[in-house]
């Protein structure tokens, strides 16, 4: 090991050791209760979306922010589990990793009870229609319905975007009050997509609200360069707004006008068809 590698490692060694113990009074959780390896591991397995190539064993203890050595052995624990391969130098993701995608895709309510709902939309709309949800400042896309075609656009299941500058994220971040969503805005992040793309914090804040008002969120290019959505969010048995479906299409092809004339039924059905089905 060289001296700047052993140098990293009591440095991170030493920040490991300060971190503050997690305590339990009257049902919080305890230190016990926390699996640190565990944490690690995970903190690991994402380190591997930095960059769309096999890493070093340093590149990925760097991304991960872990000692050389606790990454080395995280690593040599999910080759053994068939998670991660390596030809001695360096280490890359099994399609296995998948199945922790799938167990959440066959074990979540939404992406079971919307997926025809998505279909019959899409089928319909002769459209891609996607379902979102949030997680934290983005939102993600869980399930998707396209027409018959041989060539098809739109994201991909497990996508990523802010959800401050895209129609579903709208359409759920106005489950939060205005007081709530000024706070949130302010310490989000938000960067520009395109050169459409809304990032001053009170013009998002009057959008949100807006689309809260009228029940549907359009979004015109501020995500991507050349792709408008339109969405509404999805609503549970009490009303409470858990997810969001959207319409996407090419602004050569689809007006803003048609998309609500067209699309904003087709979605404001769907959703009101499963309010009483999601727990």
């Amino acid at each position: 090991m060289t001296n700047p590698d052993r140098k990293r490692d009591f440095i991170h060694a030493e920040r490991d050791a300060r971190m503050p113990k997690l305590k339990r009074e009257d049902g919080e959780v305890r230190a016990t209760d926390f699996v640190e390896s565990l944490d690690r591991g995970l903190r690991l397995l994402q380190a591997f979306g930095e960059r769309p190539a096999p890493m070093s064993l340093s590149e990925i203890a760097n991304a991960a922010e872990l000692p050389r050595a606790t990454a080395r052995r995280i690593l040599f624990t999910l080759q053994h589990g068939g998670f991660v391969s390596s030809d001695g130098k360096l280490f890359a993701l099994t399609p296995h990793v998948l199945t922790l995608a799938g167990s959440y895709l066959r074990s979540n309510q939404l992406v079971a009870v919307l997926q025809p709902v998505l279909d019959r939309i899409s089928a319909e709309a002769q459209e891609i229609s996607s379902l979102a949800v949030l997680d934290a400042d983005d939102v993600v896309f869980v399930a998707r319905a396209s027409p018959t075609r041989i060539f098809t656009g739109g994201v991909d299941i497990g996508y990523r975007l802010p959800a401050f500058c895209t129609a579903v994220g709208r359409a759920m971040l106005g489950r939060f009050s205005d007081a709530e969503l000024k706070t949130k805005l302010a310490a989000m992040r938000r960067e520009a997509l395109t050169p459409e793309t809304v990032v001053d914090p009170k013009r998002v804040l009057a959008a949100i609200t807006a689309d809260r008002g009228r029940g549907f969120s359009l979004v015109d290019r501020e995500a991507e360069p050349h792709f408008r959505s339109i969405a509404v969010p999805v609503q549970r048995y009490d009303n409470t707004i858990v997810a969001a479906i959207n319409i996407g299409a090419h602004v050569d092809r689809i007006s803003m006008e048609e998309m609500v004339k067209r699309f904003l039924p087709l979605l404001r059905e769907g959703a009101e068809s499963v309010k009483a089905r999601l727990l």
